[in-house]
């Protein structure tokens, strides 16, 4: 009777759900301890050959391999200009001319002071060859004492002052002749030459405009070169240890991106070109950081008369270069394991992952050069994350050290 009376208190209906309960948790954590973890979901990418190289990025401005400035030596009004915005021209070539009135008179002013002063110069050699025989007709007087001493005195000092006179006056004609020989180089500085072959690039100063040279060389205009173009493109000051005069050069223009001209590095400047980026100004100092650049220069053929002047390019300068090698992307490689090992996250056959040390050559931060440890269509990882409904979603790892 107390058996069957037992046998009902456990067979309540709510004992029955709590014993239901207490399997299925059972059930759920032997499941949960036997079955196997779900693999993690990664992002992979293939190990392919490829070409790769490391390189600096530099902007630069395209200017004129030469380029001078040609100006007025003299003071006038520009009379005739006889050259156009993007004439070509030859060394020697009139480029323009300028009032000659004033330069002019000068030499003829000059030429005539140089007139005067031969003649004079004439006058005093005559007056030379007077005291000439004045002083030996009274020596010979003198030796048979037909005359007096004093006289022969007289006429040896005129004599001599008579030579002084002469050696004065041809030092007046030396200084004529430079004053008439400066007035004509002042003419022909009137007429203004090309000094060298090239490209009229800036027409400075225009026709009927008066000149001074007196303050300043005013500047008429501006001949350059474009055969050859020079560009000079900023380095960092990060970078500019990596960078070596003769290494490759390739550059694009912004209008013209598809094109690549290929020259080599000719110089890096010694002195920086510093620019200002940030100014931070207080009550009592006043600071100002500065990014420092150095100005690498290479040398650009133009024949086509593309390349013009401040034009910018967008420059790479080779620092090295490998063709038809491994690669894999930069963001694979894991842990540093050494001076040029790291550790790489291989997807095997299965979806498996395993840890492999590799050996890295050239890494440019976007791939990677792979010397050994891996084979061409391998599958490496690039990110990785734990698995759906784990609790977990959070990215592993991090961005691979450089």
């Amino acid at each position: 009777m107390k058996k069957n009376e037992a046998m009902k208190n456990w067979l309540k209906p709510a004992r029955l759900i709590v014993l239901a309960l207490v399997l299925l948790v059972v059930v759920f954590v032997a499941r949960r301890a036997l079955t196997p973890p779900p693999p993690p979901v990664v992002a992979t990418a293939p190990v392919t050959v490829a070409d790769i190289e490391d390189s600096v990025l530099a902007t630069g401005t395209i200017g004129a391999f030469k380029q001078v400035s040609v100006g007025a030596q003299v003071t006038g009004e520009v009379k005739k200009l006889h050259v156009a915005l993007g004439d070509k021209v030859e060394k020697g070539q009139l480029i323009a001319e300028i009032d000659a009135l004033t330069q002019t008179n000068n030499l003829r002013n000059s030429e005539a002071a140089l007139q005067s002063a031969q003649a004079l110069l004439k006058a005093k050699q005559a007056a030379l060859k007077q005291a000439e025989l004045a002083a030996a007709r009274l020596r010979e007087l003198v030796a048979v004492d037909a005359g007096a001493r004093a006289d022969l005195e007289a006429a040896e000092a005129t004599l001599t002052t008579s030579r002084a006179d002469i050696a004065a006056q041809e030092a007046q004609i030396v200084q004529a002749q430079m004053a008439a020989d400066t007035a004509k180089v002042n003419l022909g500085y009137t007429r203004v030459a090309a000094p060298m072959d090239g490209v009229v690039v800036a027409i400075v100063t225009e026709q009927g405009q008066t000149v001074n040279a007196n303050q300043s060389a005013p500047t008429i205009i501006k001949l350059a070169k474009l055969d050859v173009m020079t560009v000079k493109a900023q380095i960092s000051e990060a970078d500019v240890p990596r960078v070596k005069p003769g290494m490759p050069v390739y550059f694009n223009l912004l209008g013209e991106p598809d094109r690549r001209y290929e020259v080599k590095l000719r110089a890096v400047e010694p002195g920086p070109t510093t620019i200002a980026t940030d100014s931070t100004t207080t009550t009592s100092t006043s600071t100002t950081t500065s990014a420092v650049y150095y100005n690498g220069i290479f040398d650009v053929p133009n024949p086509e008369n593309k390349l013009r002047i401040n034009m910018t390019a967008q420059a790479s300068i080779v620092l090295a270069r490998a063709e038809k090698t491994l690669t894999v992307p930069s963001a694979a490689l894991g842990a540093r394991e050494g001076a040029d090992r790291y550790r790489v996250r291989v997807q095997e056959e299965g979806g498996r992952i395993a840890d492999r040390v590799v050996r890295i050559g050239l890494n440019n931060r976007v791939r990677a050069q792979v010397l050994d440890g891996l084979k061409e269509g391998e599958q490496v990882v690039t990110t990785e994350a734990a698995p759906a409904g784990s609790g977990n979603n959070q990215r592993r790892g991090g961005p691979p050290p450089f």
